[in-house]
């Protein structure tokens, strides 16, 4: 790579898993571009080579293992090509290094500014950074890395390790940044959002830090996941409720409705305790959306402890259900249970919990048909507009403007359960960071 020309620099990421590695990903693309590399999206053309890495699941880590075995003949034809490997894939380097040795680095997760440093090493030195490129409409910043809760089924704490906490002034400086280079939408991001804070000085919270980027100029949206049952408390609530530009929405996993499956997973909650925390959301939040994450199939599940699952799911009428059938991830504990599930009756227990929520989600859609909706436009989409609402509706709409990064007034006229469709009203707001403001719940 030393002595490329700089407009001929290329690179190529492939990145699944988490909203984190999103963020993650973003920040390494943006470092890439600075250095005058361009995006391409065909490994064999790139001269460096970026994988950011999931095993949540047994088919994200096998797909991470198919994709960089394929990228061996890359580097047999490319040997100055320098591939890099980065996330939860990586746990112990030593050993991934012999078995693929044609990879240069590997990395820890989050680990982006690791990665730059290796590919500034291999480049010309003195040369002067790029104007950062535009910022995308709805950005990811974490604010808190890593896991204190023993899930008995995750491996995020074995591969991200204990919580770590951003100074407030940091996050507040980044979400500025990606303001003044375009972004109208923050996305506040953590493997437990509601965690943030407490390693810090002074112990500010997540309401706190809600608080300091909602004072930021020109951003008109504000949003948060993951949440952990066992640690929100009523200030986040009331926050969310208060300021303006905090979305009526909170992703909050149950992962199982029955507290014998709830306590082998080590969930640290109940589900007379989960059922209180949504009544005290729904009651603080007027008009407020739910995702959930649901595993069917854990060490040791009956059926009715199955059924309890989906009663609770038909009782709460979630907007979203992220469902998932176990699979065991070695190193965790309950890998050491028996996976006693036979794999058909995972499926049918998942596709009996798809089933159920594509019909609650059609429901609750349909209640917005004949409604105007305000939707943050991030881009188009087989020659549509598609954006989401304040409740994270996609909604796709057609027009011949030119509505890129900017707030519509959508008249809903068709739902499915998975998006939103309409017109956009003749009541537009003209100023939108105007609009953003006057849109609030309350």
């Amino acid at each position: 790579m030393n002595g490329t020309n700089p407009g001929t620099r290329r690179y190529y990421i492939w990145s699944i898993g988490c909203q984190m590695n999103d963020a993650d990903t973003a920040r390494a693309a943006e470092a890439l571009e600075r250095m005058g590399f361009s995006r391409v999206a065909d490994p064999r053309q790139a001269d460096v080579l970026l994988l950011n890495t999931c095993v949540v699941r047994q088919s994200a880590e096998d797909r991470v293992r198919g994709h960089l075995a394929s990228l061996k003949s890359v580097k047999r034809r490319r040997p100055d090509a320098f591939l890099a490997v980065m996330g939860c894939f990586v746990h112990d380097a030593a050993q991934l290094q012999r078995a693929y040795p044609y990879v240069d680095l590997f990395l820890r997760p989050s680990d982006v500014e690791g990665f730059v440093e290796a590919v500034r090493a291999r480049m010309d030195s003195g040369e002067a950074l790029l104007p950062p490129p535009p910022a995308p409409v709805s950005v990811y910043v974490p604010i808190i890395y890593g896991c204190d809760h023993f899930c008995t089924y995750c491996i995020v704490r074995l591969r991200r390790g204990r919580e770590r906490s951003r100074p407030v002034e940091e996050i507040v400086g980044e979400v500025e940044d990606w303001v003044r280079r375009g972004a109208r939408e923050v996305t506040l991001l953590g493997q437990n959002v509601d965690a943030y804070g407490r390693d810090l000085p002074g112990r500010p919270d997540l309401a706190d830090l809600l608080e300091a980027v909602h004072g930021v100029e020109n951003l008109w949206r504000i949003r948060f996941l993951t949440s952990h049952p066992a640690d929100m408390t009523d200030r986040i609530i009331e926050a969310v409720a208060r300021l303006p530009k905090v979305c009526e929405h909170f992703e909050l996993p149950i992962q199982s409705g029955d507290d014998a499956v709830l306590k082998r997973m080590v969930r640290g909650y109940t589900v007379a305790r989960y059922r209180d925390l949504v009544r005290r959301i729904r009651e603080t939040v007027p008009g407020v959306s739910l995702a959930t994450d649901v595993i069917v199939g854990f060490p040791g599940e009956t059926e009715q402890q199955f059924l309890n699952t989906y009663r609770l799911l038909e009782e709460i009428r979630f907007d979203v259900v992220h469902v998932a059938a176990y699979s065991p991830r070695p190193g965790t504990a309950a890998a050491r249970l028996p996976d006693d599930v036979p794999p058909e009756e995972k499926h049918r227990r998942l596709r009996m919990v798809e089933e159920l929520q594509e019909r609650i989600s059609w429901e609750i859609n349909a209640q917005l048909v004949g409604k105007v909706v305000e939707v943050l436009v991030e881009g188009r989409r087989q020659g549509r507009w598609f954006g989401r609402t304040r409740t994270n509706k996609l909604v796709f709409f057609q027009s011949p403007e030119n509505w890129m990064g900017r707030l519509a007034q959508v008249h809903v006229a068709h739902a499915g359960p998975w998006s939103l469709s309409g017109e956009v009203t003749d009541g537009l707001t003209a100023d939108p960071a105007e609009s953003a403001e006057k849109t609030g719940h309350h």
